[in-house]
C-alpha cells in the first residue's frame, strides 16, 4: 500500500513538472494508471485532492490555473520548484531551530520538524545542535482561530478565498471576498492582510471576527501581491499607536483592562466611575465600540459621534 502511493505520487509529480500548460484533472486520470483503475469519479476525486495536498506538504509548488472555458488545470513549474544550495552557519541554523520550537499545534509542529529533516539532508551539519544555544529560550505563538490553517495554505498557495466576517460594527457577519496575502501576529491577536475584491481595496481582517468556515475559490488572484505587507503597521494605527492627539473616556470600574493599559492618565470618578486620557488615532470608535456600555466619550466631540453612530448600526441589526 505505501509502495502503491509512493508510487502514485511520484507519477503525479511528473505529471505536473513535466508540462508546460495546466493540466486537467481528466487529463492527469488519463495519464497515471493508479487513477484509471479508480472504481468511480468520487473516489478519483478523493484520490487525487489527497495527493496533491500530499504533494504540497512535502514542498512541492503545484498551481491552480482557470482556462477560457473555465475548467481548472494543474501545473508545476520548474523555476518555482527549483531551490539553490542551501548553506547555513551555526547561528542560522540555531535561528530557524527556534522558529521550529515556535508552534504549539501539532500539524505545524509536524511540518517544522519536517522542515529540519529536510534542512539536514541538504547539507546542514549534524552537529549543529539548532537549540544547544539557546536552551533557555522557549518561544510560543498560540493559535486559537480556525480559520488560521485554511489561510496560511491560501496565503502559500495564492488562492483566493471567502469567510463570514462580523464587523465591530455589525450586529451580523457579512460575506468577504478575499485574495490572502499575508499573516501576522499582533498583541496577541491573528490578522490577515490581503485584497478585498468586494471593495477593490486593501483590508485587514482580524481573525477572531471570521465566523464559520474558510472557503476555497477557483481562479488566479486579480492584483499583484506587494512586495512587503504592513500588517502591524496598519493594526497598530488603526488600534491608535501612532496617534498624535488624545481622547477623554468614562470607563466603568473593573472594566476595559486593555484601554487601562493604553491609558496616559487615570482618575476616579467615583459611582464606580474612571475618567481616563487615551491616545486617539484611526479606528478608535470601532475599538471603543466592542466594550459596550462600560465606555463613554466625553471628547472630542467627532469621537463620541462615530461611536453614537457605531452603535446606533448595532441597535439596528
Amino acid at each position: 500500500m505505501a509502495i502503491a502511493k509512493a508510487e502514485r505520487l511520484m507519477n503525479l509529480a511528473l505529471c505536473l513538472l513535466g508540462t508546460r500548460r495546466p493540466l486537467s484533472k481528466r487529463e492527469l486520470r488519463e495519464s497515471i494508471e493508479a487513477y484509471l483503475e479508480a472504481g468511480s469519479d468520487d473516489s478519483f476525486n478523493r484520490m487525487f485532492e489527497r495527493d496533491k495536498d500530499d504533494l504540497r506538504e512535502l514542498g512541492l509548488v503545484i498551481e491552480t490555473v482557470e482556462n477560457l472555458d473555465g475548467e481548472t488545470g494543474y501545473l508545476a513549474r520548474r523555476d518555482s520548484n527549483r531551490l539553490p544550495p542551501i548553506t547555513l552557519d551555526a547561528e542560522e541554523a540555531a535561528a530557524l531551530g527556534l522558529a521550529a520550537k515556535v508552534w504549539q499545534q501539532a500539524r505545524l509542529a509536524g511540518a517544522a520538524s519536517g522542515a529540519l529533516q529536510k534542512l539536514r539532508a541538504a547539507g546542514l551539519p549534524e552537529d549543529v545542535d539548532p537549540y544547544g544555544a539557546h536552551g533557555a529560550l522557549e518561544p510560543r505563538i498560540p493559535v486559537h482561530e480556525a480559520a488560521f490553517e485554511p489561510l496560511m495554505l491560501a496565503c502559500r498557495d495564492r488562492r483566493p478565498v471567502v469567510f463570514d466576517y462580523r464587523k465591530a460594527n455589525a450586529a451580523q457577519p457579512g460575506a468577504r471576498h478575499v485574495e490572502p496575502w499575508a499573516l501576522e501576529c499582533w498583541r496577541g491577536h491573528w490578522y490577515l492582510a490581503g485584497w478585498d475584491r468586494d471593495r477593490g481595496a486593501e483590508r485587514v481582517f482580524r481573525l477572531s471576527r471570521i465566523t464559520g468556515k474558510v472557503r476555497s475559490r477557483s481562479g488566479r488572484f486579480t492584483v499583484p501581491v506587494p512586495d512587503v505587507v504592513t500588517v502591524r503597521e496598519t493594526v497598530a494605527s488603526w488600534a491608535g499607536e501612532s496617534a498624535d492627539r488624545s481622547a477623554r473616556i468614562r470607563l466603568r470600574s473593573g472594566a476595559g483592562y486593555p484601554l487601562r493599559a493604553k491609558a496616559t492618565t487615570v482618575r476616579e470618578l467615583g459611582d464606580g466611575w474612571d475618567e481616563l486620557e487615551i491616545p486617539y488615532g484611526h479606528g478608535l470608535d470601532a475599538w471603543l465600540v466592542e466594550f459596550g456600555p462600560d465606555v463613554v466619550v466625553l471628547e472630542p466631540a467627532e469621537l463620541r459621534a462615530d461611536v453614537v453612530d457605531r452603535l446606533r448600526a448595532v441597535a439596528k441589526g
